[in-house]
């Protein structure tokens, strides 16, 4: 098997694609697109994000942020939040034409049309050279239930999507193709 040198770093796929979301000093809602987070614990998310951000503003002013999983059915709402400042569009939520309700545990609003919120408490900013940026505490998740099976999230009714950083695309993420800490028990010896 032949293997070419490509010219990028980026190279972990699939790379999520979260929106975070914040109230703005005036009480308006701001939200971002971050394809540069992850859980770091059970219930510690890092986003990787500079503090020139609104949202990053927001987050150190109201301690508090939400991170939705972004669905199939809002690619363009998800791009346009990646695309377009809030520091230069005051009016970027209600430009994309979804709609959202205030957390009930966080001082940051839950955006309706994605299927899964988690509801954050901000613990630090790490700004050093090899920081993770915005540091938060997972305190509620909730889910819509059109994406429930039960008691339980079917992941393929969430019709996730990941960002390729290789052509800068999206994918949905949507299809189970194994069972984790189970199939490769097959293999131990």
């Amino acid at each position: 098997m032949m293997r070419k040198n490509i010219k990028t770093t980026e190279a972990i796929f699939p790379m999520p694609v979260l929106m975070i979301a914040t109230y703005n000093e005036d009480g308006t809602i701001d939200v971002m697109n971050a394809a540069w987070g992850t859980m770091v614990d059970r219930d510690i998310v890092a986003l990787n994000l500079t503090e020139t951000h609104k949202t990053v503003q927001n987050i150190k002013k109201r301690k508090a942020f939400t991170v939705s999983i972004a669905d199939s059915k809002h690619v363009k709402e998800a791009d346009y939040f990646g695309v377009v400042s809030g520091n230069n569009t005051p009016k970027k939520f209600e430009n994309s034409g979804l709609t959202a309700v205030a957390s009930s545990v966080v001082d940051a609003p839950i955006i309706n049309e994605f299927p899964i919120c988690m509801e954050c408490e901000f613990i630090e900013y790490q700004d050093a050279k090899y920081g993770c940026g915005v540091i938060g505490k997972v305190v509620n998740v909730s889910a819509s239930s059109e994406v429930m099976n039960g008691e339980n999230v079917d992941i393929s009714l969430v019709d996730a999507i990941a960002f390729d950083p290789y052509t800068h695309g999206y994918y949905k993420v949507n299809e189970r193709v194994g069972n984790a800490f189970k199939d490769g028990l097959e293999l131990k010896k």
